[in-house]
């Protein structure tokens, strides 16, 4: 388009790149470096940019000039490495190519991970969709099958570079982070310590119990916002948390009501997954196991984007007395529930 470039929002200082701070990592991503990433690796922007809900990363609906749209992801920098982010692209590739309805990055110069103005990004084709209607079992036998056949396809080798899903990483890292940078209330810090020892040391015996039995790579993050339901087909978008893992970490989420509901929920669910994969039926036992590393997880992952003004303005109670308090209570209660026998089916 031959737009001439403004060197201070594309992060240039007398020619030369800033990298991205941790501080604020997304302070020089302007609407105009955005667009001169577009047209770097041959895209032809029309100057048309909505940005899209998202955390972690920055994403944004781009219109090109032909009235066409393609969807940017720009990472967030120092999470993943070049090899972590392209194990990610590699995996999305051969689900596409075994005809998975999942979105994936579209490749330039037989490449899909680029750099501009010290970011890296790809570009994804737009996916129209909404939200599954879960109540309607039709609906959730073919989210089971398509989940089946993802895990068919992650079974066939492991992730060398993205590691794998482990209370080291989700758990014991999330308890050190919080109590060593003070984000918790003096008056809930000693509750906090006391009932996440507890977890760790039972999630620790309970997740040992499973390790490498049938582990592959999975999804690692189907909340029912990375599912785009068109026509009668589910689209999985945003692999970002992708890793080696059990296949129930990618089903659990799908449960919900009282126990005998999401016992029906499950055979349904399993009766259409075994379509295209065996599933293991001893990993129920790690539902409330992973489900109290989520929300472990979930409250560090905050604590360590809280510099990143995107985080206080989406979790404004976070800093708050009755946020922690109700966190610790919410953990207390798994604890309780990782004593109950696992759901049947």
């Amino acid at each position: 388009m031959g737009r001439e470039s403004d060197n201070t929002a594309t992060g240039n200082d007398h020619g030369r790149v800033r990298e991205p701070n941790d501080e604020t990592p997304y302070a020089d991503l302007s609407p105009a470096v955005i667009l001169d990433a577009l047209e770097s690796v041959g895209f032809a922007p029309s100057g048309g940019l909505l940005e899209l809900n998202s955390y972690e990363n920055r994403v944004f609906q781009l219109e090109l000039e032909d009235a066409t749209f393609v969807v940017g992801k720009f990472y967030r920098p120092h999470r993943w490495n070049d090899e972590q982010i392209r194990e990610e692209h590699g995996f999305t590739r051969e689900l596409a190519d075994a005809e998975v309805p999942v979105v994936a990055p579209l490749a330039r110069g037989g490449d899909t991970l680029f750099r501009h103005a010290g970011y890296r990004f790809a570009i994804y084709p737009r996916q129209g969709g909404h939200s599954p209607n879960l109540e309607n079992e039709e609906n959730l036998r073919v989210l089971s099958r398509t989940i089946g056949r993802i895990h068919a396809v992650g079974s066939v080798r492991r992730f060398a570079h993205r590691g794998d899903l482990s209370v080291d990483q989700l758990g014991t890292g999330s308890r050190a982070f919080l109590l060593e940078h003070g984000f918790l209330p003096p008056d809930v810090e000693e509750a906090y310590a006391t009932i996440t020892e507890q977890l760790l040391h039972r999630l620790g015996q309970d997740m040992a119990r499973f390790r490498r039995g049938n582990e592959g790579r999975i999804h690692g993050d189907c909340h029912l916002g990375n599912l785009l339901w068109r026509g009668d087909t589910p689209h999985f978008v945003d692999f970002d948390d992708c890793r080696n893992g059990p296949a129930v970490q990618d089903l659990w989420m799908l449960l919900s009501g009282e126990r005998d509901e999401r016992e029906r929920q499950l055979q349904v669910i399993l009766e259409a997954y075994e379509t295209f994969q065996r599933f293991d039926v001893s990993s129920l036992a790690l539902i409330e196991p992973l489900r109290t590393l989520r929300i472990m997880h979930h409250a560090a992952w905050i604590a360590r984007r809280w510099h990143d003004p995107a985080f206080p303005r989406a979790f404004p109670t976070f800093d708050s007395s009755r946020y922690w308090s109700e966190h610790v209570l919410t953990l207390r209660e798994q604890l309780a529930a990782l004593d109950e026998p696992p759901l049947a089916v």
